[in-house]
């Protein structure tokens, strides 16, 4: 073979296409593609044969070959076709109510209700069928999980469609029966500041969650949970905060698929100090994921406080101790997510971000409702009404 004929197949093998992208192109759904998608409630689906059902991928920005995003449509009244795959899901309900139905071979089926802001866990290869318990609506769902990542590894669909290998102790273990009835809370203590998380198949409303711990590092008076799942890699955290506040801007790796659940506001989105900013204008049923290791930064100009489900890197990758490429094609190596390195201090941010936001609450007639010692101290402290010494 000519060198020329050699470098030609190397460079046709190193531009191949994904092997996740080529698959969902070959379903003949519509595929979104963007920094971000406004209203998932709204988006044309179309028909996915293998499920017999209507779908949507979503390949946003951020998901870089990460994470996998997709909506399904379960007709009012409905009963999907079983369906399973070989690697967990996680899902939220973006709008109506139903059942799920999920069991492993000739064993016993598992049913559990769900309804709009609930948000669950199908784990891996266990059979399941989704139904629509009304009949005057259908049902969207979003579904999240990390085959981009595993189809890198191996690219048969097939095996994530076909296999039959399963933990059995996952659905009829010790504590069968209480899979998706069954919550416990334990704390982390493998970060700075030891954390709460809680652990569970489903949660019925996330809306109603109130028990949520202050996240004083990141500002703007919000509180935050930690959410995880039985034997599976998948953590998720869901983040509350006031009107007329913003957070701090941070950073961290690909995959995090940020979905809207309550509020108005927007997000800022920028690679590096400097460049060119997306900002990304979001409400309940908004969905976005910040780019690998983009600065992003969350503002509440609206009445009510805002809220956020934050779906990390499915695959239990780490979002930090990862590199990024400046406008002049260097690496950057950038430290762990906690690290203070990964956080702007409101007196290091860029003036206009606070420019904007003032205008945007104009708009409603609204103020700041920012400390101005938060841009004059660095280790300024917001204050929270649960401090046992607040006034």
């Amino acid at each position: 073979m000519a060198e020329t004929e050699k470098l030609t197949e190397a460079g046709a093998w190193l531009n191949q296409v994904h092997p996740y992208e080529r698959w969902i192109e070959s379903l003949n759904v519509p595929i979104y593609r963007g920094y971000f998608m406004e209203d998932l409630g709204s988006l044309k689906l179309g028909r996915w044969g293998d499920r017999e059902c209507d779908a949507a991928f979503l390949q946003l920005a951020g998901q870089e070959g990460v994470s996998a995003i997709y909506l399904t449509d379960v007709p009012a009244g409905k009963t999907l076709r079983p369906f399973r795959m070989a690697i967990d899901e996680l899902v939220y309900v973006i709008q109506g109510g139903g059942l799920t139905t999920i069991w492993s071979g000739e064993r016993p089926k598992r049913v559990f209700e769900w309804q709009k802001h609930s948000f669950f866990l199908l784990p891996a290869n266990y059979t399941y069928q989704l139904s629509n318990m009304r009949g005057s609506e259908p049902a969207r769902l979003l579904h999240c999980s990390g085959l981009p990542t595993a189809m890198a590894a191996i690219p048969d669909p097939e095996f994530y469609f076909q296999s039959t290998a399963v933990d059995l102790s996952v659905l009829y273990g010790t504590d069968e029966g209480q899979l998706y009835s069954k919550i416990q809370v334990i704390t982390d203590t493998g970060y700075k500041n030891p954390r709460d998380v809680w652990i569970g198949s489903s949660f019925p409303d996330m809306l109603s969650w109130y028990k949520l711990e202050a996240l004083k590092e990141r500002g703007a008076g919000g509180h935050i949970v930690w959410i995880s799942f039985p034997r599976s890699l998948h953590v998720s955290h869901m983040s509350v905060f006031p009107s007329g506040t913003y957070k701090k801007a941070h950073r961290h790796g690909p995959g995090v698929v940020v979905l809207v659940l309550a509020g108005e506001g927007y997000s800022i989105m920028w690679p590096e100090q400097g460049a060119d900013k997306v900002v990304i204008p979001w409400h309940e049923g908004s969905v976005f994921v910040p780019p690998n290791n983009w600065w992003h930064q969350h503002f509440n100009p609206g009445r009510a406080p805002a809220r956020y489900l934050a779906l990390h890197a499915p695959t239990g990758m780490p979002t930090g101790n990862a590199y990024f490429t400046n406008s002049k094609g260097e690496k950057l190596t950038v430290a762990p997510e906690d690290d203070p390195a990964n956080q702007i201090e409101y007196p290091d941010e860029d003036p206009w971000i606070r420019k904007k936001f003032e205008e945007e609450l104009a708009k409603s007639g609204l103020k700041i409702l920012m400390p101005d010692e938060a841009y004059r101290d660095r280790n300024f402290k917001w204050r929270y009404s649960e401090d046992k010494n607040a006034s």
